[in-house]
C-alpha cells in the first residue's frame, strides 16, 4: 500500500547525503518534499502541517546525534513523528474482568464489518479466548447468512436467536448466550449503511446504552482514503468508540487513512486486515508500519547503535561530572 509514499520519502533522505551538517536549509527542502509526499498519498492536510511543524521544531531544536550523517538525523525525527501521528504504541483490546467481553464491530457498508468480524474472532480463538460471534444486521438477508458460513468456516460457535427478533433482542440474547455457554467474547457484528443516517445511529447508540461494550470498533476501509476518516469521525461523534480495524491494507492504495485516522479521530488502530484469509487479521504496531514506510532496517540498527553510543559517553560524562563534584 505505502510503496510510492516509500520511495519518494527515500529519495528525500538519499538527497540529503553527502551534506557535511545539517542546516535550516536541508530542513526547509526535506520538509517540502515529504510533505508533498504525504499530501498525495491522501494524509490529511492538517496532519500533514502538524507532522511537518513538528519535524522541523525538534531538527532544528536539538543536536544532531553524534556519529549521524544529515540523512540519517532526519529519518530518525521524521521515524519518530510518524509513530506518534499513528499512536506510538499498540493498543490492545480492553478485555473485561467479568467474562464475556463484549465487543461491538460499527462502520459504513462495505467496509468488511461481516469478514472482520470473523477474522476478529479467529484471532482471539487462537490467542485463547473461547468467542461467540452474532448477526444483528436484520435488514440485509446476505449479511446473517455470510456470518453463518464464516462461523462455519472457522469452528467458532454462532447466536442466531429468532429471525424476527431486532437488533438489541438479538445482541441481549447472544450475551445470555455466552454467558451460560462460558464464552467469554462475544463479537457483535452490527447494520452498516452506504452513509451514516440517523437510524442506524438511533439503533447502535440504544444496543450500546442496553448491553454496555466493552470495546466498539469501527471498521474502516483503508482503500477509501479521507472519506474513511470523515466517516468514522462523524461515527465517534454521534456514538463514541474505542478503536479501528484498518481492512485491506494490502490493497494498491495511498493509505493516507492510516497516517491521519489516529490524529484525527483521537481513537487508535487496533487491528489491520492483512488479506482475505481468516487469518490474516494482526495486531496493529506503529513502529512496524512506519519501518515498512520508510524501508529502514539498516538505517534503524545503526541509529540504534548511534544512539547507544551518546548514551554511554552521557553517563561517563555525569560519573566524571559526579566524581569532581565529590
Amino acid at each position: 500500500m505505502f510503496e510510492t509514499l516509500s520511495e519518494k520519502l527515500q529519495r528525500v533522505f538519499k538527497n540529503l547525503r553527502g551534506e557535511g551538517r545539517l542546516t535550516e536549509q536541508h530542513i526547509e527542502e526535506a520538509l517540502k518534499e515529504i510533505r508533498l509526499a504525504l499530501l498525495e498519498a491522501d494524509v490529511n492536510f492538517k496532519v500533514v502541517k502538524q507532522f511537518t511543524e513538528a519535524v522541523k521544531a525538534k531538527a532544528l531544536g536539538q543536536d544532531v546525534l553524534q556519529s549521524l550523517s544529515p540523512a540519517q538525523q532526519v529519518v530518525k525525527i521524521v521515524r519518530d513523528e510518524l509513530v506518534e501521528i499513528l499512536g506510538g504504541e499498540n493498543v490492545r483490546v480492553n478485555f473485561s474482568s467479568q467474562p464475556p467481553t463484549v465487543i461491538v464491530l460499527v462502520g459504513l457498508q462495505g467496509s468488511g464489518k461481516t469478514t472482520s468480524s470473523g477474522k476478529l474472532a479467529k484471532w482471539l480463538e487462537k490467542n485463547g479466548h473461547r468467542p461467540m460471534l452474532v448477526s444483528v444486521d436484520v435488514y440485509r438477508p446476505a449479511a446473517r447468512d455470510q456470518l453463518k458460513v464464516i462461523a462455519k468456516d472457522i469452528s467458532v460457535k454462532l447466536w442466531e436467536g429468532n429471525p424476527n427478533e431486532n437488533p438489541l433482542e438479538l445482541c441481549q440474547g447472544a450475551l445470555r448466550e455466552a454467558r451460560n455457554t462460558g464464552h467469554d467474547v462475544l463479537v457483535i457484528d452490527t447494520a452498516g449503511r452506504l452513509h451514516i443516517d440517523q437510524t442506524l445511529m438511533k439503533e447502535l447508540r440504544e444496543i450500546k446504552d442496553a448491553i454496555h461494550p466493552h470495546e466498539i470498533l469501527f471498521v474502516a476501509d483503508a482503500m477509501l482514503g479521507q472519506d474513511a476518516v470523515k466517516s468514522a469521525q462523524q461515527f465517534h461523534d454521534q456514538l463514541g468508540f474505542n478503536g479501528f480495524i484498518l481492512t485491506k491494507m494490502d490493497g494498491d492504495a495511498r493509505g493516507g487513512a492510516a497516517l491521519s485516522i489516529k490524529q484525527v479521530t483521537g481513537q487508535p488502530v487496533k487491528f489491520v486486515g492483512t488479506g482475505e484469509k481468516y487469518d490474516a487479521l494482526e495486531l496493529f504496531h506503529p513502529d512496524r508500519l512506519v519501518s515498512r514506510i520508510m524501508g529502514m532496517g539498516d538505517i534503524l540498527s545503526l541509529i540504534e547503535k548511534a544512539e547507544e553510543i551518546v548514551d554511554k559517553k552521557k553517563a561517563v560524562e555525569l560519573q566524571e561530572k559526579l566524581r569532581t563534584d565529590v
